[in-house]
C-alpha cells in the first residue's frame, strides 16, 4: 500500500520557502519533489486557502510564505493539504452479528482512536518554527564540520 506523503512533502517545501529570499515557482517545487507542477499547484492551493502561503503572479512570481511559522502547526498543514485519516488500518464489518468480529472491532477501534488522538495532539504541538530551528541547527552543524 502506497503511503500518503503530502504532509512530509509540503513540510519540506515550506521549510525551503521559509529560508528563501524570493518566491518559488511551481515548476521549481515540482522538480525538487520529483513530481508535476500541476500536482504542486493543486496541493499548494490548500495551503493558500488556509492562509499559510500566497502566490505571486507574473515574472519573478511564485509561492511565498504568508503566515507566521510559530503559529502554524504540523496538524494545520496536514489539514490544509487534505491529508487522509491518520491511520488507514481499520476493522472489518462484513459480518456485524458475529461476536468474534464485534470483540475484535471494539479492541481495534479503541486502540486506533487512542493512538490517533495522541498523534493529532503531538502534531498540533509542533510548529513550523520548531522545524525551521531544527533545520537551521542541522545546516550549522554541517558548516562547522
Amino acid at each position: 500500500m502506497r503511503k500518503d506523503s503530502r504532509l512530509s512533502r509540503m513540510l519540506h517545501v515550506l521549510l525551503h520557502m521559509a529560508r528563501r529570499d524570493g518566491p518559488m515557482t511551481s515548476e521549481t517545487i515540482a522538480q525538487m519533489l520529483g513530481t508535476n507542477a500541476v500536482v504542486v499547484r493543486r496541493t499548494m492551493a490548500g495551503l493558500r486557502d488556509a492562509g499559510y502561503v500566497r502566490s505571486e503572479k507574473g515574472h519573478g512570481g511564485g509561492w511565498v510564505i504568508a503566515a507566521d511559522l510559530a503559529k502554524v502547526s504540523l496538524l494545520d498543514v496536514h489539514n490544509a493539504v487534505g491529508g487522509p485519516r491518520i491511520f488507514a488500518i481499520g476493522s472489518e464489518n462484513s459480518n456485524p452479528d458475529c461476536a468474534v468480529e464485534q470483540a475484535v472491532n471494539e479492541a481495534l477501534d479503541d486502540a486506533l482512536r487512542e493512538a490517533e488522538a495522541l498523534l493529532i495532539a503531538r502534531l498540533g504541538k509542533v510548529s513550523l518554527a520548531e522545524l525551521a530551528r531544527g533545520f537551521d541547527a542541522r545546516c550549522e552543524g554541517m558548516i562547522q564540520k
